[in-house]
């Protein structure tokens, strides 16, 4: 008789009382591979800013990068090379870092919320509905009033918009229920990036269309200093509601029997969830694109050296993502100098063999599955 078939485990089964899986070896601590990580991020911000395709010496470029955080003065002759340091190339670096720590800790809260292994801040069609707006900024000039904020907030606009329209079709009398909200945020996903496409190839504009493809695979070339405090606002807390909820979080991931018994609401805390996911998705995808991979990686190489705890993963996951992204930025923009490669590719070009390896590694399973 043949033996019965076995079901792989969701995202966050199979913890025990703290959160975590059974492993093969002691997970590291996590406050100094925080320390260190936070370390390599500081000094992955400097890299960020001192590498680029134009001719500003380290030198130079730690000058004027101490001018802009001081208020210091420059001389006329020295305008160029700040504006390309403090203008151009630090907000950049600083908004890669927080759409890779948004990304990769809204990844963790999404794979809870869901409870899927393969779930990512762009499971829910966020992201796609975002790129409507987007195109129809880059396509045919809608918001031209709004002048340089027109294509944020199109984006975010019509991410909130998707987000209604997703949590419209998977509520039911049961609430939110994750396999609801895969079906449905899968299905909005395709119907919005078949409208996306169709808008490319409705545009007459060759450089419009590449721009907006440009922006579909990922990009921080728009990034200044006003992109990046709204970004920086929503990411910073959505990690503080997600470090309060961490003890929620372990409880939703022993199942919704296991969270009521321990005097959690499960509906509510999915209900919670979805609202910072698609808020902080929609504030990340507005001012860089879609960037993929990042969510759905991040989280799992995270729980490979913490165990699944979400305190330990919420603490470590959010600086691997910052320090991941201002590489990935670094990367897009000196391989083919000046030409600049978008940041999706990248991520996919990085993700792709990581995930293989992570499959094949012994000692790690996706949610405790085989």
């Amino acid at each position: 008789m043949a033996a019965p078939a076995r079901t792989a485990a969701p995202a966050s089964a199979a913890v025990g009382p703290d959160g975590d899986r059974p492993r093969t070896r002691s997970p590291l601590p996590t406050v100094p591979l925080a320390a260190g990580l936070a370390l390599v991020l500081l000094a992955s911000l400097v890299c960020g800013v001192g590498l680029g395709a134009s001719g500003v010496g380290w030198g130079e470029m730690l000058r004027h990068l101490g001018a802009g955080l001081s208020g210091g003065t420059i001389t006329s002759d020295e305008v160029s090379a700040y504006t390309i340091v403090w203008e151009l190339r630090f907000p950049r670096t600083l908004l890669a870092a927080v759409v890779g720590a948004g990304l990769s800790a809204i990844g963790v809260a999404v794979q809870a919320l869901v409870r899927n292994a393969l779930a990512d801040p762009f499971v829910l069609g966020i992201s796609s509905g975002a790129a409507v707006g987007a195109n129809a900024v880059l396509l045919f000039g809608s918001l031209a009033a709004l002048g340089v904020w027109a294509l944020s907030t199109a984006a975010f606009g019509s991410a909130l918009l998707a987000m209604v329209l997703v949590y419209a079709a998977a509520r039911s009398a049961h609430g939110l229920t994750p396999l609801r909200l895969v079906l449905t945020g899968s299905a909005m996903y395709y119907g919005f990036s078949a409208l996306s496409t169709l808008m490319v190839f409705a545009a007459d504009r060759g450089e419009a269309a590449r721009s907006a493809m440009m922006w579909l695979l990922g990009s921080l070339s728009g990034a200044g200093w006003g992109s990046l405090p709204v970004a920086a606002v929503a990411v910073a807390g959505a990690l503080l509601y997600l470090m309060l909820s961490a003890g929620r979080l372990n409880a939703l991931a022993m199942g919704d029997e296991s969270a009521a018994a321990l005097g959690v609401d499960p509906g509510r805390l999915r209900r919670e969830l979805f609202a910072v996911t698609a808020a902080v998705t929609g504030a990340v995808v507005a001012v860089s694109g879609a960037i993929g991979f990042v969510g759905l990686m991040v989280p799992h190489v995270t729980r490979m050296l913490v165990g699944a705890g979400h305190r330990r993963v919420l603490a470590v996951a959010p600086l691997l993502g910052a320090v991941l992204m201002v590489w990935v930025d670094i990367l897009s923009r000196v391989l083919l100098a000046p030409v600049e490669l978008p940041v999706g590719v990248i991520t996919a070009v990085l993700g792709v063999p990581a995930f293989v390896l992570l499959m094949r590694r012994r000692g790690y399973t996706f949610g405790g599955g085989a």
